[in-house]
């Protein structure tokens, strides 16, 4: 988050802190001072995300194709000047930082109230002013990258601090990213996404010694300085009768200024009076109103320590600490354990670390419309599945009783005041054998391995009887039913006309460029489409949360968003279908796509009647229909039928564009 109002501050009021850098002209000057070397910018990814996403169409899903093209676009301009990237992503959420996150997902709730309320009104999509990240969009970048080639680091800590620590111990030519704690901690330069311009190669360098020259401070106050004017571990709420001291001591210079920045100059200044010692920063600690928490400014001050580094405002044997901890994980295998750390770096997996390590998960909004009742969210939709993966992840920390870990859930969703997680109980597989060790999912080989890892992966979503069948269909056309299916188990609202707009969405999309896809116009926007667009995304970072803990039975790339889902065109598709428009209009008029059409939604729909789930037409035309349902009325069959497919369904012969 950083530091508030400090971003202002430096830009208006200590224009030496701020410089135009030509990014070709330091990487030409880095070869020469560092010949065995070549550039390297670690980027702060999510702190780059907003500025990545440029596709018009936001609200519908994502366009993901669009948004891969960007990136590609991005890492090329700077591969033209001989720099590399290291991209870094935020892997864990530390309990320092838990009440500002949730502080943070609940003011988002705010924010999506009045993206669908807006929907329902105008049925277009706001303007950028409202603009909110696309669901998975943070998931889905760290896959996509990779997929372009570049290095890509999952953080185990606080991502911020890694990516300091990054650049000062790999002698990076900067950071890029948009977040004032870059100019806090002592590490490599500060280069601003906001103000980068890809064309010319330029963007703004942030001094955090010309800061501290204009503040007078010194560059080891900095840490003490972010915390006594509030960040994610010390709340602006316990300082602000310290702020009133401090500015009433110290004057504003100025009239100009606002009273943020008087703040951050009457700060400054108390600071630069005070003795530069450990004794003064507790003497801090009893003036302002910590409650309990005494050690709470000391904390915020080792925080922004990086490797080796230590404070003169702490007793000299604090260095660091954060790089020092015991870790513990709540996996016994030490094996299976330090496989799942390391794909959990490289960024290879999803979710299942964070169950490894600490039995702890979470997932931030998702565009859900909590005035529609006939759609749960999707954290409650998917809970079952996760249910069986931390069963299948926690089988070897089962009690004599045979009684699974509990695992903590902070999901954001409709009623949750995330004052707490949610404790979740992992649900036992029920598939013949039992569940098998991570060891055999995940070091094992041979066929019959891989078969049982994708027996495994359906048996998550209620499926394990079709494995057979499943296995006819190519990967992403088989990742698609089986998610459409256990949606349609799931929420009773899914209707047929819903079905057919996801079916003829996922066969018109195939040979479409970005191009195509960016040139497709709506005449509006449906806000039910909206939400199940988003549900759809979020099925899939479930999918691959699943096929992580499973050892991969499908390719990842099988699994991602830019290969199977557009938001666009689902909107498209959704609205045709509730028109009634005819198949030839919904499939585009291609006549080779009808009989893939059948085949899919004859696949589908006959898995949901073995289940005893009937899907009902329920056409909505054009209006923006709320439901009065209960929320959480869904239906979880708990049969399972063997059955088999006909020789008509859908085959990878028939299925070859895919």
């Amino acid at each position: 988050m950083g530091i508030k109002g400090l971003q202002w501050f430096v830009a208006n009021a200590c224009p030496d802190a701020c410089t135009m850098v030509n990014l070709k002209e330091m990487a030409e000057k880095h070869h020469i001072s560092h010949p065995d070397s070549p550039p390297v910018i670690v980027v702060d990814a999510m702190g780059c995300i907003r500025h990545w996403y440029t596709p018009e169409s936001w609200v519908c899903g994502g366009q993901w194709q669009e948004y891969l093209a960007n990136l590609q676009d991005f890492i090329k301009a700077f591969m033209a000047v001989d720099i590399k990237l290291v991209f870094c992503f935020d892997g864990v959420i530390e309990q320092k930082k838990r009440d500002e996150w949730v502080k943070r997902r609940l003011k988002n709730n705010k924010e999506i109230a009045r993206i669908f309320e807006f929907l329902k009104s105008y049925r277009q999509q706001p303007g950028r002013g409202m603009f909110f990240i696309p669901s998975g969009l943070a998931t889905f970048t760290r896959f996509a990258l990779k997929s372009l080639g570049q290095e890509t680091i999952c953080s185990l800590q606080e991502a911020d601090y890694e990516v300091a620590s990054f650049g000062m111990q790999n002698n990076c030519m900067g950071i890029l990213g948009q977040d004032t704690d870059y100019l806090i901690y002592n590490t490599s330069p500060y280069f601003s996404i906001n103000n980068l311009c890809l064309d010319r190669m330029v963007t703004v360098m942030y001094s955090r010694e010309n800061l501290c020259h204009a503040l007078g401070l010194n560059i080891t106050d900095l840490p003490l300085f972010a915390c006594l004017l509030g960040n994610d571990i010390v709340p602006e709420d316990i300082l602000e009768g310290f702020w009133r001291k401090c500015v009433a001591s110290c004057p504003p210079k100025s009239q100009s200024y606002d009273k943020r920045a008087n703040v951050i100059l009457a700060v400054a200044s108390y600071i630069s009076r005070i003795p530069c010692s450990y004794g003064s920063l507790k003497d801090l600690e009893e003036m302002l109103p910590l409650a309990s928490d005494k050690k709470l400014l000391y904390r915020g001050v080792e925080s922004y320590l990086l490797p080796g580094q230590q404070s003169p405002w702490l007793p000299p044997i604090v260095s660091n600490s954060q790089i020092l901890k015991q870790e513990t994980a709540i996996c016994p295998d030490q094996e299976i354990f330090q496989l799942a750390k390391e794909q959990h770096i490289r960024a290879e997996n999803y979710m299942v670390y964070n169950v490894l390590s600490k039995g702890e998960v979470e997932c931030s909004n998702t565009l859900e419309d909590e005035l529609d009742t006939e759609l749960p969210g999707q954290a409650l939709i998917y809970r079952p599945v996760r249910q069986h993966v931390y069963s299948v992840l926690l089988k070897s920390r089962k009690d004599t009783c045979g009684a699974y870990p509990i695992v903590k859930e902070w999901f954001v969703y409709f009623g949750n005041p995330m004052a707490q997680p949610d404790l979740v109980q992992p649900i036992q597989l029920d598939i013949p054998g039992g569940t098998p060790s991570l060891r055999t999912l995940w070091l094992t080989k041979g066929p019959e391995v891989q078969t049982l890892r994708y027996s495994v992966f359906l048996a998550c979503f209620h499926l394990q009887d079709m494995v057979e069948e499943f296995q006819l269909l190519d990967a992403p056309v088989a990742a698609i039913c089986c998610l459409l299916i256990y949606l349609t188990l799931q929420v009773d609202s899914i209707s047929l006309e819903d079905l057919n707009a996801f079916v003829a969405h996922t066969l018109c999309l195939q040979g479409k460029s970005a191009a195509q896809l960016a040139g497709l116009q709506l005449a509006q926007v449906d806000s039910r489409a909206v939400q199940l667009g988003s549900l759809f995304i979020r099925g899939l970072t479930t999918l691959i949360m699943v096929n992580s803990a499973c050892g991969f039975p499908i390719n990842m790339d099988d699994l991602m968003p830019w290969k199977v889902f557009d938001g666009k065109l689902f909107q498209e598709k959704y609205q045709q279908s509730h028109r009634g428009c005819s198949l030839e209009e919904l499939l585009e008029g291609s006549g080779s796509l009808h009989t893939q059409f059948q085949n899919l939604k004859s696949f589908i729909c006959k898995a949901c009647v073995v289940k005893k789930r009937t899907i009902q037409s329920r056409r909505r035309g054009n209006g923006f229909i709320t439901g009065r349902g209960h929320r959480d009325q869904r239906r979880l069959r708990g049969q399972r039928r063997r059955f088999q497919l006909a020789p008509r369904w859908p085959n990878k012969k028939l299925l070859e564009r895919f």
